[in-house]
Order: C-alpha cells, then sequence, then structure tokens
C-alpha cells in the first residue's frame, strides 16, 4: 500500500464568477487552483487543523453543530492571533 498509495497527487481548479452594482455592471472571476504532492496528507492536514479550532471553540464554552463556514480561519493555525499577524499577514 505504502509503495503504490502513500502519495497520490491530485489538484483542480475552482472557478467563481459574480456581478455587483446597481445594474450588476461590474463583472467579478475568481479562481483558486489546487496542487497536491500527497492527497491522504493534505486531508489529514486539514482534519488536525478543524478539530485544533474546535478545541480552541470547546475551550470557550462553544459547542453544537458547526460547518467548516464557521470555523475562522485563524482558529485552525497552533499560532497565536499576535504571530499570525506578525508574520503571515
Amino acid at each position: 500500500m505504502k509503495e503504490k498509495h502513500s502519495e497520490l497527487p491530485h489538484g483542480g481548479f475552482v472557478i467563481r464568477t459574480g456581478k455587483t452594482g446597481l445594474n450588476k455592471e461590474h463583472n467579478h472571476v475568481i479562481e483558486y487552483s489546487l496542487k497536491l504532492d500527497s492527497n491522504p496528507e493534505f486531508t489529514a492536514s486539514a482534519i488536525v487543523a478543524f478539530a485544533r479550532a474546535l478545541n480552541k471553540k470547546f475551550q470557550r464554552g462553544e459547542t453544537g453543530c458547526m460547518t467548516v463556514f464557521d470555523i475562522a480561519p485563524a482558529e485552525m493555525s497552533p499560532l497565536s492571533a499576535e504571530e499570525l499577524r506578525a508574520h503571515v499577514l
């Protein structure tokens, strides 16, 4: 298994368009690209990041059903808010 399936590269694109303005006169396009050497490793990292965020929420007394839209990106990071502002922004 490790020899043939440990890396499993993966990738793709998502393109989203939208319009703004009183008469929808402004067009917008946003593109996301994903290129992974190891899809399983990336997936595991994402699961750990969400678990980290949920633990932070639990420590603050926040419980109940949540979706990925309820989790702020900063909550997924092991860095403090100060470290994120100093090194990521």
